[in-house]
């Protein structure tokens, strides 16, 4: 997921109402979806193809949530035979953390990917006939 991500724009096929979050959700997970949901319908970009982007974002938020209650319940550290050790915790929150930006960034729910101009459709198809497509 490397260089520069393509912009969002409106769809036809948007999904007009904020839809329920599946009940296998976590709790925290639930709690971002309701959160999330709102905006990105308003801004009429999903469709029901990317319900699992969204889904998947959500349960690397709420893995997110989990592990930082476990790490502020346990410390950074744990102790093993072998000496002092990086928490468990923190590798599944540091994973969940890079998984939840990118998925950010695809979903348009990043500062950066927001303010990136929208494709109008009359330019990318004199764009289009600009390249002899």
């Amino acid at each position: 997921m490397r260089g520069p991500k393509p912009a969002l724009r409106q769809d036809a096929a948007a999904v007009a109402d904020v839809p329920r979050a599946p009940t296998w959700l976590t709790k925290d997970a639930k709690a971002e979806w309701r959160r999330i949901m709102p905006l990105l319908v308003e801004r009429r970009i999903l469709t029901d193809a990317d319900m699992g982007s969204v889904e998947n974002y959500c349960l690397a938020i709420g893995q997110v949530r989990i592990a930082q209650r476990t790490i502020d319940a346990d410390g950074l550290t744990t102790t093993t035979a072998t000496g002092l050790r990086a928490h468990p915790a923190v590798k599944i929150q540091s994973d969940a953390m890079t998984r939840a930006r990118l998925l950010a960034a695809e979903l348009g729910l990043t500062p950066v990917s927001r303010s990136r101009p929208s494709i109008r459709e009359d330019q990318t198809a004199a764009d289009d006939a600009d390249l002899g497509l």
